[in-house]
């Protein structure tokens, strides 16, 4: 059975934003990590988003959509993100990894809220925190103990990313009507309605800032 476009690109989005991920660590693991146990861990994060790839790519098959033309649409500005935030040190790649991946999360999540149950479940493990936070909030608070000055520049960089991260989700949205159709459903048509779907996120944004000490 064919699914609805906004749905194959909710789908096609976060499969593309999954590989994405795996690569992106695997690379920050291998040249930026300070240390073995580091590298260890970041490449098992990395290990895990290319596993939530494949239920997505699988997923996809299924309700007959080619997986490549599902993702292709959104590579552009995914790759573009990913170019204009990359991270110059450990520190900055750990706070892209789970500030920035945070809020793209969050959107992902609100897309998916009043789809059928089992493709809200879907997103939902797919962007499970499988120990994330915890490896990204330990590193960053120890980084910060050792040198002090990193807080107000890791503020910084964090807000770029939020920046960028708005940014190229208006390029999305506007490019692809149906996936932006999603959002405006779940949060009702109202301005008040929107208004509060941005103050959660807002909160989430700000919680994930504090528990790294930002």
């Amino acid at each position: 059975m064919k699914e609805s476009p906004g749905v194959v690109d909710l789908l096609g989005v976060l499969a593309y934003a999954e590989l994405s991920a795996y690569a992106r660590m695997t690379e920050d693991a291998a040249v930026l990590a300070p240390s073995l146990g580091d590298r260890v861990a970041l490449s098992e994060l990395a290990v895990t988003e290319y596993a939530h790839f494949r239920l997505l790519r699988e997923r996809l098959a299924e309700l007959g959509a080619d997986p490549a033309e599902a993702m292709s649409p959104f590579v552009k500005a995914l790759d573009a993100w990913h170019a204009q935030t990359r991270p110059g040190d450990w520190l900055q790649a750990l706070v892209k990894t789970y500030v920035g991946d945070g809020i793209a999360a969050d959107f992902y999540r609100e897309a998916a809220r009043h789809l059928d149950p089992s493709i809200a479940k879907l997103v939902d493990d797919v962007l499970v925190d499988e120990g994330r936070s915890q490896f990204a909030v330990e590193r960053v608070r120890a980084g910060i103990e050792t040198e002090p000055a990193a807080g107000g520049r890791l503020a910084l960089w964090a807000r770029r990313l939020v920046g960028e991260a708005l940014s190229q989700a208006q390029q999305v949205a506007s490019a692809r009507p149906e996936l932006a159709l999603l959002l405006v459903k779940s949060v009702g048509e109202g301005q008040a309605d929107i208004s509060r779907l941005f103050a959660r996120l807002t909160e989430h944004h700000n919680k994930r800032m504090a528990a790294m000490g930002l």
